[in-house]
């Protein structure tokens, strides 16, 4: 298991499915896309609606494009290597 990244902080947290563990799929408040108080990520950092992310409970580091907000273009996410959204 990786250790925690550095930028780890308690005070920016995000609410996103872990690709690796997927421990909140039995959660109700998660299915329903809210927040819980058990199955939330370190927010690394972040670049328009592009997140960087660590797992608490197995502690990988992921992107996730929420495609909210300040979106990058498709160009940009097509030439970084995440799906682009139609």
């Amino acid at each position: 298991m990786l250790p925690l990244d550095p930028q780890a902080d308690l005070g920016r947290r995000a609410w996103a499915a872990c690709p690796k563990c997927d421990d909140a799929v039995a959660c109700a408040p998660c299915r329903e896309q809210r927040a819980c108080a058990e199955h939330w990520r370190y927010l690394l950092s972040n670049s328009g609606s592009l997140l960087h992310l660590q797992c608490p409970g197995c502690a990988h580091v992921w992107a996730h494009e929420t495609g909210f907000g300040a979106t990058r273009s498709l160009w940009s996410r097509v030439t970084s290597g995440l799906p682009g959204r139609r």
